[in-house]
């Protein structure tokens, strides 16, 4: 299983974002990329899953590649439920296991029969239920757009522990944030400043 991006720029309203990126991830890798707010974080993330195109550079997904993704402040069904929304997202790809599911959202402090609307949910609680669409369906790639945002110290806990045990089930998890993720234990490192990848 295989990512690679090579030279891929992206320009908006004239403002160069990326600059001849290059890019590779590999099954089984914890992968963090740092850069501020602004820095081009989401838009490598979106380039991956193909919501935007480059403007000049490539694309390679592997055949076996099944993306779940975390981008910028998730979109949900916002007067229906948690479990309307998370089995409605399930139903798209028919990959729906619902003990899973009932697992995860109880890991990170959420009820799952929980009428409340999701307009009416916090941003810790929204961030735990786009994290759980991210990684409910046995993906094996894994993007997270500055996942531990707004959660608590209990939540960020946990969230260690899941990322722990996807990468021992060989899975490739890619973390974008602006801060250095201390208690995560990263195979490599990248920061993204200027348009420009490096790693560090």
């Amino acid at each position: 299983m295989n990512i690679q991006l090579s030279s891929i720029s992206k320009t908006f309203n004239q403002r160069l974002i990326l600059n001849q990126i290059d890019f590779q991830a590999e099954s089984g890798k914890l992968i963090h990329i740092v850069g501020g707010n602004g820095s081009g974080k989401s838009t490598i993330f979106k380039i991956i899953c193909q919501i935007i195109e480059p403007d000049s550079g490539t694309v390679f997904l592997s055949d076996d590649v099944n993306l779940g993704a975390l981008i910028e402040n998730p979109s949900f069904i916002e007067d229906r439920s948690i479990k309307a929304n998370l089995s409605f997202l399930g139903k798209i790809k028919k990959q729906f296991n619902e003990e899973r599911v009932i697992n995860l959202v109880s890991r990170l402090g959420l009820d799952y029969d929980n009428k409340l609307k999701l307009s009416k949910y916090s941003l810790g609680m929204r961030q735990k239920v786009g994290i759980i669409q991210a990684i409910m369906e046995n993906q094996n790639v894994i993007l997270l757009d500055e996942p531990t945002r707004g959660l608590d110290k209990e939540a960020l806990a946990e969230f260690n522990k899941i990322i722990g045990e996807l990468i021992e089930e060989s899975k490739t998890i890619i973390i974008a944030s602006h801060d250095n993720l201390a208690d995560l234990q990263f195979d490599e490192y990248y920061s993204l400043e200027e348009g420009r990848l490096q790693s560090s």
